[in-house]
């Protein structure tokens, strides 16, 4: 039974990431307006990140790939930190969503961080 959950987390893990990435190409202009202005290259890096997130997704469903893929969402979360970082530091620029929204979605970041985490070892 519970490597029945286990199993369905991970799939549900890894379509979060899937569609996340797919929201970079419907979505464009809220991620380009999420993106610190010391960063070059918004659209590519933009467009980049979600065919990231679609490949290590899909990998992170396929036992071979799934601790490659882990190891791969969180270096990917932790390389888009500096967005939600600019968000929670200039929430002047993001009036549709609260103060604590942005703060509460660094905390969510780090959860992500730790799920991902959790299937760095080999699948079984």
């Amino acid at each position: 039974m519970f490597a029945k959950i286990k199993i369905a987390l991970k799939i549900l893990f890894g379509l979060f990431f899937i569609a996340a990435g797919i929201g970079h190409f419907v979505n464009t202009a809220f991620f380009m307006s999420i993106m610190p202005p010391y960063l070059p290259w918004h659209l590519a890096l933009v467009y980049i990140s979600g065919v990231i997130e679609i490949i290590l997704g899909v990998s992170l469903m396929i036992k071979r790939f799934q601790a490659l893929a882990a190891w791969g969402i969180v270096a990917l979360l932790i390389a888009v930190s500096p967005a939600n970082i600019h968000m929670a530091m200039n929430p002047e620029l993001f009036p549709q969503f609260g103060v604590t929204a942005l703060y509460v979605r660094l905390v969510i970041q780090v959860g992500l961080i730790l799920w991902a985490y959790a299937y760095t070892r080999k699948a079984q």
